[in-house]
């Protein structure tokens, strides 16, 4: 998911600027916290798996341009779940910023308004996260409706960002309804991908016994919160 180069002009995009500062904040005190509880190397090591996948789901994975934007597989229910939430905005944080410095540098002048439409929807999906998944199960035992939903919010929540960047741009006229409908139809399809890539995972994981300590993975794979 990348906002089109010039859907906002010049002259609007300091609010991009205004909340990646807000967005990135969040993110460092999330990280903060995880060094609190786990220690640095834990976010390290989490936190260059998860950009790497992003790189991996930005640049391999089929990407196509739709409307206002473009469509993405960016598994961010799956980062959250495999990493934890810091690491997981970290990563993606780190991610766009490497794909526009390497692969993409017309996407760097969008990097705050992309950078705010991942991690936010990536935080709201967390803290349902907390009010669906009982503190004293793993993610390895969640069901297909839980994925679901986890899924559902992300996605939801980067469709609402992108129509609030493109009207904020473009305003109201037709054509640039057309084009953000035309969006949310094809990136709401990721919906019915992603819970399947979740539950896929965490079954792969789940008799892998060698990562259940290990610092690659999100201690709540496999134990409780409790």
């Amino acid at each position: 998911m990348h906002i089109e180069p010039g859907i906002v002009e010049a002259g609007k995009i300091g609010l991009s600027y205004a909340t990646a500062l807000g967005t990135l904040g969040l993110a460092a005190k999330l990280s903060f916290d995880h060094i609190k509880q786990s220690g640095l190397v834990s976010l390290l090591m989490k936190s260059v798996l998860s950009m790497l996948s992003v790189l991996v789901f930005f640049q391999v994975l089929p990407h196509h341009p739709v409307g206002v934007s473009e469509v993405h597989l960016i598994m961010g229910s799956t980062l959250f779940l495999m990493f934890g939430l810091a690491p997981a905005a970290t990563g993606l944080a780190l991610g766009l910023l490497a794909q526009g410095v390497f692969f993409a540098p017309f996407d760097l002048p969008q990097y705050g308004m992309n950078a705010t439409t991942l991690i936010v929807p990536l935080v709201a999906m967390s803290l349902l996260a907390k009010n669906i998944i009982a503190p004293d199960t793993a993610y390895k035992d969640i069901s297909y409706a839980q994925a679901l939903k986890l899924s559902t919010t992300f996605q939801a929540g980067i469709v609402m960002w992108v129509a609030f960047w493109a009207f904020y741009g473009q305003g109201f006229a037709v054509e640039n309804l057309v084009a953000v409908a035309s969006f949310a139809s094809a990136y709401m399809l990721v919906i019915i991908i992603e819970p399947l890539v979740d539950l896929g995972l965490l079954a792969l994981v789940k008799n892998i016994n060698v990562l259940k300590n290990s610092l690659f993975i999100s201690r709540r794979v496999y134990f409780s919160a409790q």
